[in-house]
């Protein structure tokens, strides 16, 4: 993955369209170009388990060791804080996913931000990679996360 081109790419259109090795594409979005019109569809990307703090409600200690010591690439549901209410919010809940995988961790790093990510994008692919996207997984778990330390699991 040549991240130095994709990573200017991305900062000069505020959105980048990725296909993985198994031809599956993905936009990545600047959260502040999203819009109502683009629907709510969307994950954000998140690189560092303190990046959380940017986009939900506070949680619990043990609701945080579930998502730093998650074995499996996961998609988490919770409420928004107040900066995230203007994102991508479905069900009064935006969806998150800390990404481990070095080579995309890597990438979000440099990005230096939560990034919205769209899965089976339908827009024109921007980059070709050779590596897999950990969220097409299908060992891929979907989680519900309440404040006051509910957990459910909504896809095993």
């Amino acid at each position: 993955m040549d991240q130095s081109k994709i990573l200017k790419f991305y900062k000069s259109q505020g959105s980048v369209t990725l296909k993985d090795s198994n031809k599956k594409k993905i936009t990545l979005l600047n959260p502040s170009k999203w819009s109502k019109e683009m629907g709510t569809d969307w994950i954000y990307l998140l690189f560092d388990l303190f990046q959380i703090r940017t986009i939900a409600t506070q949680f619990s200690e043990v609701t945080l060791d579930l998502v730093e010591y998650a074995s499996k690439p996961t998609i988490y549901h919770t409420a928004p804080n107040f900066l995230a209410e203007k994102g991508p919010v479905e069900n009064d809940l935006i969806k998150f996913a800390l990404i481990r995988a070095p080579e995309w961790e890597s990438l979000l790093f440099k990005i230096s931000q939560p990034v919205l990510a769209k899965l089976d994008s339908d827009k024109d692919i921007d980059f070709s990679l050779d590596i897999f996207f950990p969220l097409y997984s299908t060992n891929l778990k979907e989680i519900f996360l309440g404040p006051e330390g509910e957990i459910k699991i909504l896809k095993n």
